[in-house]
């Protein structure tokens, strides 16, 4: 008995908890691998390096993509989607785990999980073994080519998730199950753990609350719904004891979207992995302890010469440290209005900037594939504009921390959080932002970063609404008129730029921790 209570002590003081946080994604990035697709995978992989370094017993549930996203080749007229190849080192550190049998369609569906450990926190990869039609679900990531296939995609995360919550993990040894995401608000119609479920709705667009016909889930779940199509955050937000939303603006454009519900639905703003997302030349300045505004500068002019240096592996442009570099870097979607910055460099007549455009659109997203061929013309054609077209984590922690000024532009009420310009600001590197996400909670206009546009918090529907190109053209000529006060600024009084920096490596790395964030959802763990 003595010996018990000794361990029981031991355990509670090293912070090794008995209860287990189920996160389940449609995506994940961690360092290594292609298994995300942007910017909840590359979230989700902050909460899992970070719950394990504050030593929660974390465990994530997704799918394992053969052929991860989508990378791009460009011909002389056309752009080529490719599947991704994972890198050996990855696949090694999988560790293959029990096969087992869930049903789909009326047929015995073999799954292997494979498990990636990191400290306390694991994730575990659903993939598809057998038969055929099967196998195909784990080969893309939100890429399929029917309704029908994105939602027997699904049905096997749930299907997949259930299972391994009772048979591996075991229920009663779980404290919570967090739905990221509508796409795995299936599991709640498989699993009675009304309870322990909450619901986080990263998107207030419309993509973000997606619908499937009613006879496929009578089909496979045996709901009888009342509706043709039926939304699943309905299903999660009506499943689930509590839901939350990514960012304090977002809260209030979303319970317009869903007013039913707003009694439940509460925000907690999102972070990111301030260890995971430092360079290593910044670092070693804080490794100091006190430092000035100028040895934070001289440690981004290092990160910034390395950014050269990539960079010159696209494109052979002369590298000069003194030249601003402003980038512009996410998904290609119009929503992040891409076309904000390709306009303001073709009416830009200075050569005085270096651009970099960085990011991939959906391979079934046609405004977007039009987007990146404006930007690679944009490459083509100007000496000073580098299109990194194959984006990805390990590149954009050094894009984020290189840049002199990063943009963050998207159509107001559309975003729900964003985490870029956190990223940026932990390395001492400020924004110029849209008035949308999380930006309302760091930024202050001209003292760590700068701001342009309305702060709308109505939804307005950009693909049907006549107002919003009313709304587009107002603030491009808003953010046009600051981007070149900030080049101006940059040149002109740089002590007063790089005070901005500092401004806003000193708000970022205490306010965008994604410590807070954990604290948000756990409390009974890690304290308010």
């Amino acid at each position: 008995m003595a010996n018990t209570i000794y361990l029981l002590c031991f355990f509670l003081w090293a912070g090794v908890w008995f209860l287990v946080i189920v996160s389940i994604t449609p995506d994940l990035a961690l360092d290594e691998g292609y298994t995300y697709a942007g910017g909840l995978g590359v979230l989700e992989g902050d909460k899992f390096y970070t719950a394990a370094r504050l030593r929660l017993d974390y465990v994530v549930l997704t799918l394992y993509y053969r052929g991860g996203y989508v990378d791009y080749e460009f011909s002389s007229e056309d752009i080529i989607a490719r599947p991704q190849r994972h890198p050996r080192s990855f696949i090694e550190k999988l560790f293959p785990g029990e096969e087992f049998t869930v049903k789909l369609r009326g047929e015995d569906v073999i799954v292997k999980p494979w498990v990636y450990r990191y400290g306390t926190a694991k994730a575990v990869f659903f993939e598809a073994v057998c038969p055929m039609w099967a196998r195909k679900l784990t080969d893309r990531i939100y890429i399929e080519e029917s309704v029908e296939e994105k939602f027997y995609k699904y049905t096997l995360l749930a299907k997949a998730s259930a299972y391994y919550i009772e048979n591996i993990i075991g229920v009663d040894n779980v404290d919570y199950v967090d739905l990221q995401e509508a796409y795995t608000a299936l599991l709640t119609l498989l699993l009675p753990l009304n309870h322990k479920y909450r619901i986080i709705i990263h998107t207030p667009g419309p993509w973000g609350h997606p619908t499937f016909p009613r006879e496929f889930i009578e089909k496979e779940f045996g709901w009888s719904l009342t509706t043709p199509q039926v939304v699943l955050t309905e299903i999660g937000l009506t499943q689930t004891k509590e839901a939350f939303v990514v960012s304090r603006k977002q809260l209030d454009v979303i319970k317009q979207v869903f007013p039913h519900h707003a009694g439940k639905i509460r925000y907690v703003t999102n972070g990111v992995d301030v260890e995971r997302w430092t360079h290593e030349e910044v670092k070693k300045v804080v490794a100091k302890g006190s430092f000035s505004v100028d040895e934070l500068w001289s440690a981004h002019v290092r990160v910034k010469e390395q950014l050269l240096t990539l960079l010159g592996k696209y494109k052979d442009f002369r590298k000069d440290p003194s030249k601003m570099i402003i980038v512009w870097a996410r998904r290609i979607t119009r929503y992040k209005r891409p076309y904000f910055i390709a306009k303001f460099i073709e009416e830009y007549s200075g050569d005085d900037v270096l651009f970099v455009l960085a990011g991939k659109p959906h391979p079934h997203d046609s405004e977007g594939l039009e987007m990146l061929k404006w930007f690679k013309k944009l490459h083509e054609e100007n000496s000073n504009v580098v299109l990194v077209h194959d984006y990805d984590v390990s590149k954009a922690k050094l894009i984020l921390a290189g840049g002199d000024l990063l943009l963050f532009t998207p159509f107001s009420g559309w975003e729900a959080c964003g985490t870029s310009y956190m990223k940026a600001g932990i390395n001492g590197v400020p924004t110029l932002s849209s008035r949308d996400g999380g930006v309302l909670e760091l930024i202050e206009d001209g003292v760590n970063g700068w701001l342009f546009g309305k702060d709308l918090r109505v939804f307005i529907n950009i693909y049907e609404d006549p107002r919003a190109r009313e709304i587009d053209s107002e603030e491009y000529r808003e953010f046009k008129d600051k981007l070149k006060s900030i080049i101006k600024l940059y040149y002109d009084k740089p002590s007063e730029y790089e005070r901005v920096g500092y401004e806003a490596f000193k708000t970022f790395r205490s306010r965008a921790d994604i410590k807070n964030t954990l604290k948000g959802y756990y409390p009974d763990m890690l304290g308010e």
